[in-house]
């Protein structure tokens, strides 16, 4: 085994952070969602009306910690080419989000959560782009 072909590089190590705060905070929302569902739902942008729907967020909740458990598998195996791909398809969901965040009439700051969000997600694609492509 070539001990280069293991050596990390800087923007490797860039990306590791990006996907690793994206996870994190992923994780946070997840557990919260499943935790607190009224606070989550606020926070989100979206007002829980009735503590009867709290099974739904819950159910957000766990789908997001699944979604997390998977992404922190991906990184932790160093599978750049599923990360990359992940990120730009992950876009679809702080899209969504800020358009429910919108559609309720939350405060810009939580819809510009969500539009950093989007950005965020199109950094990691594109650093682990060119991981990928050193890679090669």
């Amino acid at each position: 085994m070539d001990i280069m072909t293991n050596k990390i590089t800087k923007l490797e190590k860039v990306g590791f952070v990006l996907v690793s705060l994206i996870v994190l905070l992923q994780g946070f929302y997840g557990t919260l969602a499943f935790i607190d569902p009224a606070t989550f739902s606020t926070v989100r942008g979206t007002e829980l009306f009735s503590a009867m729907d709290a099974d739904w967020v819950k159910i957000y909740g766990s789908r997001t910690i699944f979604i997390t458990l998977i992404f922190g598998y991906l990184l932790y195996t160093r599978n750049h080419i599923v990360l990359m791909w992940g990120a730009l398809f992950a876009v679809v969901m702080p899209i969504t989000d800020g358009l429910l965040a919108y559609e309720a009439q939350a405060p810009f700051k939580v819809v510009a959560k969500h539009i950093s969000t989007i950005l965020y997600l199109l950094i990691i694609f594109f650093v682990l782009k060119k991981v990928v492509a050193q890679k090669v």
